[in-house]
């Protein structure tokens, strides 16, 4: 079976990136990235994507006259790079609904709480403000509302006595790097059913879902 051809739109120093570059050059994985796009020129992230020689595309936003315009010409930039799915991976942007039409259950996102709770920015200072015990991270099918849409897997971390909002980053973002390239990998195996708002997985083994602590959705 051909590969899944992805896109990865970045905005910033790229580590989801990284992590999921490097598991796409592991012998038999599903998907392939064949363009990394960034909102900003200057992201150092792009600098993965041209160490492998993936073509890395800065497309600055500040460039066009409204979000639609930018959008459209990202439509443009993923066609002409043959891309059949999006991962957004540090992408500072909110994608505008006409993009995510053209993208239906093909643009995925990795938010770094455990959805629906604490969305938006700042999510490790919102569960440390809460008082939560358990942090963590989340990889969802896009929707229009941010940071919304269905749940494909999830990993929980404890949040410690004395943890500040960087301890907490630290740890949620080990788990970041191990259940993002797992979400890619069941949607390029096609083992993922997306029913109304929720996600199911099909044929779900115990080495995925011990990933990260991973919690999963129904199989």
């Amino acid at each position: 079976m051909a590969k899944l051809r992805v896109g990865v739109l970045i905005s910033g120093r790229g580590s989801n990136l990284k992590a999921l570059l490097d598991t796409c050059l592991t012998p038999g994985f599903p998907a392939e990235i064949v363009a990394v796009i960034s909102n900003r020129p200057d992201a150092a992230g792009l600098k993965h994507a041209q160490a492998i020689g993936v073509p890395a595309i800065g497309l600055d936003h500040k460039a066009y006259d409204s979000r639609e315009a930018f959008d459209d010409a990202l439509h443009e930039a993923l066609r002409i790079a043959g891309v059949e799915f999006i991962c957004l991976a540090g992408y500072m942007r909110l994608l505008t609904p006409g993009l995510i039409a053209r993208w239906a259950d093909r643009i995925i996102n990795i938010h770094p709480s455990l959805l629906p709770a604490f969305k938006g920015l700042h999510a490790h200072e919102q569960a440390l403000a809460a008082g939560v015990k358990l942090a963590g991270c989340t990889v969802h099918i896009v929707r229009p509302e941010m940071d919304s849409g269905p749940i494909l897997v999830q990993a929980a971390v404890p949040v410690l006595d004395g943890d500040d909002a960087a301890s907490l980053a630290a740890r949620v973002l080990e788990a970041e790097h191990k259940i993002y390239p797992l979400a890619l990998k069941l949607i390029a195996e096609q083992r993922v059913r997306i029913v109304g708002d929720k996600a199911f997985i099909d044929g779900l083994v115990d080495d995925e879902t011990a990933a990260g602590q991973l919690i999963s959705p129904a199989r």
